[in-house]
């Protein structure tokens, strides 16, 4: 079959790729794509948010599947525009993807579908959410704009100062536009943060190995949100007892809900969580491939990434069989520009990509570049997501900070503790077992 891939990240370069190492798959279009999926797949020219000429491409092209990578997409309706003209289209609907559109709509299914997540409050304009602040205890607390804002919507703030300052942006000054029109504003969660992933065709859940993102731009977990300064898998936070319960206790009531209030999920639900004391909680859900967890998870995955797409859009999960994982653990490392997660500028020539594709067990995956008179160049705040695989989550990353340091661009910048949770825990856990 013909499979379509929509987007032009780090995010669709790993899913086009492991697309096409399918036996199922003839070709893989990326729409628009980037230097990367050019390499490994067909780009086309055909902007993402042009429903009418993708849906066009589709029917003159035998596109057999699309996939869907940017929630944005999700949020408006892709998914409807393609099921009307009767074409097999990966993700959510319009009114499904509210469970990320919205965060106003995930937080009250999950408080409707008694799944666990923090305590919260709903706003619709800042003056009550400022007499709400005001006359609540002095404690960190966490400030959210109700809808899309490229991952940066989340303001964590440690007193009643910064909370207020958080509603002053988010629904005064508008710095994430009509996404502030709402707010919510919920207590502060500790623990570690980790991903569960799953396929699911709105009856059967496929739960993927466990990931950890790094939101914060810098290292330590400082400094501003981002879309994602790299990711790691498995997280060894989350055990395989816990990820039994995340299904039981999460996926699951969740998907029961969404199909109670009248709006089957169909396609990846991400459940964002902060492993408590207390056990986990859910802090937010995506409704599509992590980016940048989508990376090392497609390094890993062993099964036939286009026959569980394929049998997820015809409601036939429960014949697919166990997934199939390399157990070694992968680590993506994001590779940005100078100025990211704010203005950066945009053309350098890319240095060193083939040297870094020559170290063993790595996978360079594009995210913001593009071809200009045959050589690399940036066009995006993270450029690259660095990937390997090692035989322990130690050599993995070593692995992957090797090939990054073969890449060379003015203004290059990387986290340097990417997975040093994981290695940091496995230690103790060895050192305790030891003692």
């Amino acid at each position: 079959m013909n499979v379509l891939v929509i987007g032009s990240g780090g995010r669709e370069h790993a899913l086009a790729w492991k697309l096409k190492q399918s036996s199922l798959v003839d070709r893989v279009f990326v729409a628009p794509g980037n230097a990367g999926t050019a390499e490994d797949a067909e780009n086309v020219p055909i902007p993402e948010t042009d429903f009418a000429q993708l849906i066009k491409f589709v029917k003159e092209n035998g596109v057999d599947l699309t996939v869907v990578g940017p929630e944005a997409l999700l949020a408006a309706g892709i998914v409807d525009a393609f099921r009307k003209e009767k074409l097999r289209i990966f993700g959510p609907n319009r009114e499904a993807a509210q469970l990320e559109s919205s965060k106003v709509f995930c937080k009250q299914l999950l408080r409707s579908g008694n799944v666990p997540t923090a305590e919260f409050q709903v706003f619709s304009d800042p003056e009550s959410a400022r007499r709400y602040l005001v006359d609540r205890e002095d404690v960190p607390i966490v400030v959210k704009a109700d809808g899309l804002a490229a991952g940066k919507g989340v303001i964590v703030c440690k007193n009643r100062e910064e909370a207020l300052e958080a509603v002053e942006r988010i629904a005064v000054r508008k710095v994430f536009g009509a996404a502030g029109n709402r707010l919510v504003i919920e207590e502060m969660l500790h623990g570690e943060e980790a991903s569960v992933l799953a396929i699911t065709d709105g009856k059967t859940i496929v739960t993927l190995q466990p990931a950890q993102d790094h939101k914060p731009a810098y290292d330590g977990d400082t400094g501003p949100n981002t879309g994602g300064m790299g990711a790691y898998s498995p997280a060894p936070v989350v055990t395989d007892e816990m990820l039994h319960w995340i299904e039981a206790n999460v996926l699951v009531p969740t998907v029961h809900a969404m199909k109670k209030n009248g709006c089957p999920f169909q396609g990846v639900l991400y459940a964002g969580l902060m492993i408590t004391p207390l056990g986990p909680r859910v802090l937010e859900y995506n409704v599509r491939f992590g980016d940048p967890e989508c990376q090392p998870l497609m390094m890993r995955l062993k099964s036939d990434l286009a026959a569980i797409l394929d049998a997820a859009v015809d409601g036939r999960l429960d014949r697919i069989e166990s997934l199939e994982w390399d157990p070694r653990p992968a680590v993506c490392v994001v590779v940005a520009s100078e100025g990211y997660p704010g203005e950066y500028k945009k053309g350098f020539p890319i240095h060193g990509l083939e040297e870094a594709a020559k170290i063993p067990d790595v996978k360079v995956f594009h995210a913001g570049t593009t071809i200009r008179d045959g050589q690399v160049v940036t066009s995006g705040g993270r450029v690259l997501g660095v990937t390997a695989l090692g035989d322990n989550i130690a050599r993995a990353k070593y692995q992957a900070y090797a090939a990054v340091k073969c890449i060379s661009w003015p203004g290059k910048w990387c986290r340097k503790d990417i997975a040093d949770k994981a290695i940091n825990r496995l230690t103790q856990s060895g050192a305790n077992r030891n003692s």
